[in-house]
């Protein structure tokens, strides 16, 4: 009988302060926010770019990929360095940013990364393997 008093009693206390896992932690969360980015062809990317001003060429590969040939005017910021904190060299989260890498992956795991930072206007481009065009190669 003693044993049934026990464990009712416990179960009683572990109800009333949510012990179980079933009151509240006192731990907030973040709403999650959706995460939109723009995926547009290399075709598309190169009227848009034709008719914008004041955006960003973003190249994510390692430097050295960078350096073996980029697409004029962009700049490199790998994603393997892109975590929680904004990169330094991209100040306006409003700017429009394109962004691309070798195949699609990087570009889009980036993109991804930047728009939970709260960047607004991103464009993933995929991969620079798609591009018709003019490749710079060294540092810019």
């Amino acid at each position: 009988m003693k044993k049934i008093f026990w464990l009712t009693s416990l179960t009683l206390v572990m109800f009333l302060a949510g012990g179980c896992g079933g009151g509240p932690t006192g731990i907030t969360k973040e709403p999650v926010r959706p995460v939109s980015v723009r995926r547009v062809s290399m075709d598309e990317a190169k009227t848009m770019m034709a008719t914008e001003t004041g955006y960003i060429l973003l190249d994510v590969r390692t430097q050295k990929e960078y350096e073996e040939g980029h697409l004029p005017g962009a700049i490199c910021i790998p994603n393997e360095t892109i975590a929680e904190t904004p990169p330094s060299r991209l100040t306006d989260k409003n700017q429009l940013i394109f962004v691309y890498c070798r195949s699609g992956q990087r570009s889009h795991a980036a993109a991804q990364k930047l728009a939970k930072m709260g960047y607004t206007n991103l464009v993933d481009l995929g991969g620079i393997t798609d591009w018709q065009g003019e490749l710079v190669k060294g540092k810019s």
